[in-house]
């Protein structure tokens, strides 16, 4: 199931359980993921972002539309990555996104979409 993100508590909620997640057992993506959640408050169409929840609250998941077409982000725990996925979670990757991709390689990939 997944929750709408129209609002700012619901991001920042979102925003707090991956950096929270991201300091536990995936310090390879923290720094990255605050980059893709600006790019995605900068290029989603309005009232496209979902969030996947589990029993535990917002997970790793998350869906959006630009321009009309749908993508997906999700960690991947075996790589350690965040990917972009097209359409859903099992749709072809992307791009992948670490601690080690450059801000402005954020920034074209998400322009270009």
């Amino acid at each position: 199931m997944a929750l709408q993100a129209e609002d700012i508590t619901t991001l920042h909620q979102y925003a707090q359980g991956v950096m929270t997640r991201a300091e536990h057992h995936a310090n390879t993506v923290g720094s990255i993921a605050l980059a893709l959640m600006g790019a995605i408050i900068w290029r989603a169409d309005k009232g496209t972002i979902r969030i996947r929840q589990s029993a535990k609250g917002l997970a790793n998941m998350l869906w959006l539309e630009i321009n009309g077409k749908r993508y997906v982000l999700g960690y991947n725990h075996a790589d350690e990555t965040i990917e972009l996925k097209d359409r859903s979670q099992t749709g072809s990757i992307l791009y992948t996104f670490s601690n080690a991709t450059p801000v402005t390689d954020v920034e074209s990939i998400f322009r270009a979409l």
